[in-house]
């Protein structure tokens, strides 16, 4: 894997380079394990609560409501059938648990899979270690401004957990920030460019190498 060189929050290249690890950002992708692993956390963020009443849950009344025979009708005697405006509702959705659960080394193959799409398409800028002293999405935008990328679809991925810089970007749009335990393959592919933390790099090859 090519060496990248690593910028400065002005945009500018530094004295510095970093190496992708073969094993995260070089390896032969696997579709199929992206496949099942996007459809995991879709449908792991599903709540499943829809509802609709069925036929003993509607309250209407029961009462017999035009004579059995002579009125050129299909005989009906409760309001609740489903065939009347404000019945209930015929095999309707019922709350149910959209969950499921792929193998630890499924999840790591994607993930790295995706990664590696991402440095094929040389999607991939590493930013040298900052933090803000304190909330400020001014300094942010200037930023992304900075490295070119106000108007893409970005993933910061940090080191760690960073409370400044996550309020500084929840509330731009296109922008997303996660530590580096919290990257999933879902995030990467839904962006258009990666942005990672010179420090994040080292977290990632363990984390999806272990």
């Amino acid at each position: 894997m090519a060496s990248i060189k690593v910028l400065n929050l002005n945009g500018k290249e530094t004295s510095k380079e970093v190496d992708l690890p073969e094993s995260v950002f070089g390896i032969e992708p696997n579709d199929h394990c992206i496949y099942l692993d996007v459809k995991a956390i879709l449908a792991n963020k599903r709540q499943g609560t829809h509802k609709t009443k069925e036929r003993a849950e509607v309250n209407r009344t029961t009462k017999k409501f035009k004579r059995q025979k002579g009125t050129g009708g299909a005989r009906a005697g409760s309001m609740k059938s489903p065939l009347f405006i404000g019945g209930g509702t015929v095999f309707g959705p019922k709350p149910r648990d959209y969950s499921m659960k792929i193998n630890k080394k499924v999840k790591q193959l994607a993930r790295k899979s995706v990664l590696t799409y991402k440095a094929r398409e040389n999607k991939i800028t590493v930013l040298e270690n900052f933090t803000f002293d304190k909330p400020r999405t001014k300094n942010f935008v200037e930023l992304l401004k900075n490295i070119g990328l106000d108007t893409h679809k970005t993933l910061f991925i940090l080191p760690d957990s960073d409370k400044n810089i996550y309020l500084s970007a929840r509330n731009i749009p296109k922008t997303n920030v996660l530590p580096a335990q919290d990257i999933n393959t879902y995030d990467i592919l839904n962006a258009d460019s990666l942005v990672i933390v010179e420090s994040a790099i080292e977290k990632i090859e363990k984390l999806l190498n272990n």
